[in-house]
């Protein structure tokens, strides 16, 4: 059954530190025996049930799991987080910059569904798109810890394209998005092609919202992710959808039900204006060729 007491930020917790328990190889009576707690409660604290989380026990956790302090820092931030159902992840004070909170819920979705004016999703992102970004963004990192984002972001890639239970994508495109030029010609065309290439998976469903359709729905709307994380064997769900919207200094997470329906009507609407998937390969492919000759 659902606990409608838990919250994302606890949810992210429980994930991150049942992860870094399997990595110690320690089932969770184990690790609650060496802990001192009782196996009830380390399995609450895994699942995001707690009422309130005992800083105590995520720190006990973490020694025993032989989590990097940096990472200890960022959980014990997830811990002190607000019960809102709505959360701001500000970037700074609990949690560091260099931690990101949205990869690990993207890691654990079934369902990937998303709205992008401005960008290629990162999920759909070649090396060297990327690696303009980054270096646009971090101008003052070095060369290496730009090359570790771009490797990072390729690996988060695996959720598509992974053989078992891969993630199921949606995306609507802003046509927009095809004609900006990231980085030159050469990488824009690159990076239009393996978009056409990755629509024709199964999981995989492009289509590009093209300029004549004005603004469905009437609303000026950013980027947006919709994270569907699916239904556990009696058909509960899992744990509540989510909507991520990303901003400069952090992102805003909603799971209230008619938050995350508002979002579903949007990406309804930019849908039914956009082309059809095959148009939109057919069109991909074309900018693709223009960028290229």
């Amino acid at each position: 059954m659902q606990d409608t007491g838990s919250t994302l930020p606890r949810r992210q917790l429980g994930r991150y530190l049942m992860d870094w328990r399997t990595r110690a190889g320690l089932s969770q009576p184990q690790a609650a025996q060496l802990l001192g707690i009782g196996s009830t409660s380390l399995y609450r604290l895994e699942h995001g049930q707690n009422g309130k989380v005992n800083l105590g026990h995520v720190e006990a956790a973490c020694e025993l799991y032989g989590v990097p302090e940096h990472l200890v820092a960022a959980y014990v931030g997830l811990a002190r987080q607000t019960s809102e159902k709505s959360w701001w992840h500000e970037f700074g004070d609990l949690i560091p910059e260099n931690f990101d909170v949205y990869m690990g819920m993207e890691a654990a979705a079934q369902t990937f569904t998303s709205y992008h004016p401005d960008l290629v999703p990162g999920i759909l992102q070649t090396a060297d798109y990327t690696r303009v970004l980054v270096r646009e963004a971090l101008p003052d990192e070095a060369p290496a810890e730009h090359e570790r984002r771009v490797q990072m972001r390729q690996y988060r890639q695996m959720i598509v394209t992974r053989k078992r239970r891969p993630v199921e994508v949606n995306v609507v495109l802003h046509e927009s998005v095809l004609r900006r030029t990231i980085g030159d010609g050469k990488i824009t065309g690159v990076q239009l092609k393996r978009l056409a290439d990755m629509s024709t998976r199964p999981n995989v469903t492009l289509r590009v919202l093209p300029n004549e359709a004005g603004v469905p729905g009437g609303h000026s709307v950013g980027q947006f992710t919709i994270l569907d994380f699916g239904a556990n064997r009696v058909g509960g769900l899992v744990e509540p959808p989510v909507v991520y919207v990303p901003g400069i200094v952090g992102g805003m997470y909603f799971e209230k039900p008619k938050d995350v329906h508002r979002y579903h009507q949007a990406y309804k609407a930019f849908q039914d204006r956009a082309l059809d998937a095959v148009d939109s390969r057919g069109l991909l492919r074309q900018v693709a060729k223009e960028f290229l000759q």
